[in-house]
C-alpha cells in the first residue's frame, strides 16, 4: 500500500538527517509524517484528490509536496539525495538494536564505518574503545546485537510476549530487594507485537537485582549487567529469542520512570513540550523545576501536576490523547458479559457445546454463541445444511438444559467469492446470532472484495463481520479492503464488526476499531475459541479495544442478554 511505503520513505529520510546531524525539529517532523502515514486507515491518494492531507497530522506543505511527488512518480527527489549523501551500508546498521542514527554517524564520521563488514573488524580493533560511550559493555553489546540481528527474530505477538512476561515478572517478585515490579514498554500499551521486554523495579539495591535478573533460569545468555540496568536473551514458548531488559530505580522516581519507560516515545515528546513551557524538566527520575523535585513517585501525580488527566497506558500513542475531553472511562475486562464467536467439536472446535459453555459460566459470562463453520469451509469440518439443521436442535436443546449460562444458536457463514453466503436464509433465520467472514479468494482486488462484503453485511439476517481483513499477524497480510466504505455500510445497516481477541488476529486493528467506533458502528469483541482455553485470549482484545478508545457502551457483549437480543431484532427488523 502506498502510504505504508511513504512511511519507511519518511522513516528513512529522518534517519539519513540524524545521521548527517540536520537539527532536531527537521528530523521529528519526517518522524511524524512517517507515523501518520503508518496509521492512514483512508486510501491515500483517494485523500489527496480530494484535498484532505492537509488535514491529517504532521502533514504541513513541505511534506504534502513530497507525498504528492510520490504518488506522481513513485519517488521523492529529497530522499534520493538524502541516500546518496551517505555510504549505502549504513541504513543495515541502524537494524542491530542499540545503534541509533547518533551511533551510527558517530561510527562513521570518527572511524569510517560504513557497513556491517567493517562494523565486525572495528569490534576487534582498538581504535574504537577510544570513542565517547564505547566501552568495552558497549562494544560487547553490538556484538550480541549483531547476533540478534543475523538471526532475524522479528517482533513478537502480544499473545506469545505477554505470558512470558508474566513468568519473568513472577521470578522479579520473588527477588527480596525488589518491593514492585511493573512491565513497561509497547507491551504495557498493549501493542500488536512487541519488539523486547521491558520492566521496571522498585529497589535501593541495583546491583543486588540485576545480578537475580541476569540468572534467572530462563536467561539463556547475558548481554548486559550494571548497577541499574541488565539486559538477557530468553525464549518465547515457541523457541524464538527474545530480547528482556530490567531496569531498577527507587520510590520516589518509579511513576516518572514507569512513565518513561511505558511511552510511545510520540507520546513522552509531548509531556515534555509541556513541562518545558512552564520551564520544568522531565525525565525518568521525575519532574522537575531547578533541582526541587515535583513529581515522580507515581504517574498519576506527573500528569496531575502536568495539568492533564490520568491517560491510560493504552492511549499513549499522541493520537490525539491530550485533546480536551478526550479520555473517557475505556472499557476494561469485567464489563464482558459474553463471548458471540466460538467453535465446538460440530466443526474445528475441541470441546463440545456444553463444554464451551461451562467455561464461560466460570469465568462469569451470561450468554455465548456457539457458531461453528458453514458447509463450504471444508478443511474446518464446516457443516452441512442438513447437518447445520441437527445443529440448531442440539444447541436448543443445550439452551434448556444448560440455565446457567444463555447459549445462542449460531454459524460462521462465509462470504463466498461471488458475495453469496454459504447458507440459505432459511437458516440464518433459524439462528439467534449469524457470524460472516471470509476464508476464500483472499486475494481478490479491492473494488470486488469490497463489494462482496458489503453486499455480505446488507443481509438483514447478517449480525456481525468477523475479522474483516482476514489478517494473521506475522504471517498473512490482511486482504485488500476499503475499510472505510465497508465500516460505512456497517453503521448503515446496523451490522456489528469483531474485533477478534485472538492474538494471531487481533482484527480490527486498533485503528479501525476507532475508525469504526466514530463512525457509529457497533463492536463485538470475541476470542473465536476453538477451546476452553482460548476463552482467555478476551483480556488481548480488550487491550485492542483500549487502544482504540471502546468504551463498554460501544461494544455488544457488555450488554445484558435482553439489550443483545433487541439489538439483533433491530438489524433484522
Amino acid at each position: 500500500m502506498k502510504s505504508r511505503e511513504l512511511s519507511n520513505l519518511f522513516s528513512q529520510m529522518a534517519d539519513l538527517m540524524e545521521i548527517q546531524g540536520e537539527q532536531s525539529f527537521r528530523v521529528n517532523s519526517y518522524r511524524r509524517a512517517a507515523r501518520t502515514m503508518k496509521e492512514l486507515v483512508e486510501d491515500v491518494e483517494s485523500l489527496a484528490a480530494e484535498g484532505k492531507l492537509a488535514d491529517l497530522q504532521g502533514i504541513g506543505k513541505g511534506m504534502l509536496s513530497k507525498i504528492d511527488e510520490f504518488l506522481a512518480s513513485g519517488k521523492i527527489t529529497a530522499h534520493l539525495e538524502l541516500v546518496a549523501a551517505v555510504p549505502a551500508g549504513l541504513l543495515s546498521l541502524l537494524a542491530i538494536p542499540g545503534m541509533g542514527p547518533k551511533k551510527v554517524a558517530q561510527l562513521w564520521k570518527e572511524l569510517g564505518i560504513t557497513d556491517l563488514a567493517g562494523l565486525k573488524i572495528a569490534l576487534d580493533g582498538e581504535a574504537i574503545l577510544a570513542l565517547k560511550g564505547m566501552g568495552e559493555k558497549t562494544i560487547k553489546q553490538i556484538r550480541e546485537g549483531i547476533a540478534f540481528t543475523e538471526k532475524g527474530t522479528g517482533r513478537t505477538p502480544l499473545g506469545l510476549a505477554w505470558p512470558l512476561s508474566e513468568e519473568l515478572a513472577a521470578e522479579l517478585r520473588k527477588i527480596k530487594a525488589v518491593k514492585r515490579v511493573e512491565p513497561c514498554g509497547s507491551l504495557r500499551r498493549g501493542s500488536e507485537t512487541i519488539g523486547d521486554l521491558d520492566f521496571l523495579c522498585e529497589s535501593t539495591k541495583g546491583e543486588e537485582v540485576i545480578k537475580a535478573f541476569t540468572t534467572l533460569p530462563q536467561v539463556k545468555r547475558v548481554l548486559a549487567s550494571g548497577s541499574t540496568k541488565g539486559s538477557v536473551i530468553v525464549e518465547r514458548r515457541d523457541g524464538v529469542e527474545i530480547q528482556a531488559d530490567c531496569r531498577v530505580v527507587p520510590a520516589e522516581s518509579f511513576g516518572a520512570a514507569l512513565q518513561y519507560f511505558t511511552g510511545s516515545k510520540e507520546h513522552n515528546v509531548r509531556l515534555r513540550e509541556l513541562a518545558i513551557k512552564k520551564k520544568w524538566k522531565l525525565n525518568e527520575w521525575g519532574l522537575f523545576e531547578g533541582e526541587k523535585q515535583l513529581a515522580g513517585k507515581t504517574e498519576e501525580e506527573i500528569y496531575k501536576k502536568l495539568g492533564l488527566p490520568f491517560i491510560p497506558p493504552e492511549q499513549r500513542e499522541d493520537r490525539g490523547e491530550f485533546l480536551p475531553g478526550a479520555i473517557a472511562d475505556l472499557i476494561t475486562i469485567d464489563d464482558i458479559r459474553g463471548d458471540l464467536h466460538m467453535h465446538t467439536t460440530a466443526s474445528d472446535g475441541t470441546a463440545d457445546a456444553e463444554t464451551m459453555a461451562q467455561a464461560a459460566h466460570a469465568i462469569g459470562y451470561e450468554y455465548i454463541a456457539v457458531t461453528d463453520h458453514s458447509k463450504s469451509a471444508g478443511i474446518a469440518n464446516g457443516l452441512s445444511i442438513d447437518r447445520m439443521w441437527r445443529q440448531i436442535e442440539k444447541i436448543r436443546a443445550l439452551n434448556k438444559k444448560h440455565d446457567a449460562v444463555t447459549v445462542l444458536v449460531g454459524c460462521e457463514c462465509d462470504i463466498l467469492a461471488d458475495g453469496k453466503l454459504d447458507y440459505p436464509d432459511t437458516i440464518l433465520a433459524a439462528c439467534d446470532f449469524v457470524v460472516v467472514s471470509i476464508h476464500s479468494a483472499m486475494r481478490q482486488e479491492r473494488k470486488k472484495m469490497t463489494s462482496r462484503v458489503i453486499a455480505a453485511i446488507e443481509n438483514p439476517l447478517v449480525t456481525l463481520l468477523a475479522h474483516p481483513t482476514g489478517r494473521l499477524i506475522n504471517k498473512r497480510e490482511a486482504i485488500d479492503l476499503d475499510m472505510t466504505a465497508v465500516i460505512a455500510k456497517a453503521a448503515a445497516t446496523n451490522t456489528a464488526m469483531e474485533l477478534n481477541a485472538s492474538w494471531q488476529r487481533l482484527d480490527l486493528c486498533d485503528r479501525h476499531v476507532r475508525e469504526a467506533r466514530d463512525a457509529g458502528v457497533m463492536i463485538c469483541i470475541d476470542t473465536d475459541s476453538h477451546s476452553t482455553a482460548q476463552l482467555e485470549q478476551m483480556r488481548f482484545g480488550i487491550m485492542t479495544a483500549r487502544r482504540g478508545w471502546l468504551r463498554p457502551q460501544d461494544v455488544l457483549n457488555t450488554m445484558p442478554l435482553p439489550s443483545v437480543r433487541a439489538w439483533i431484532k433491530k438489524k433484522r427488523g
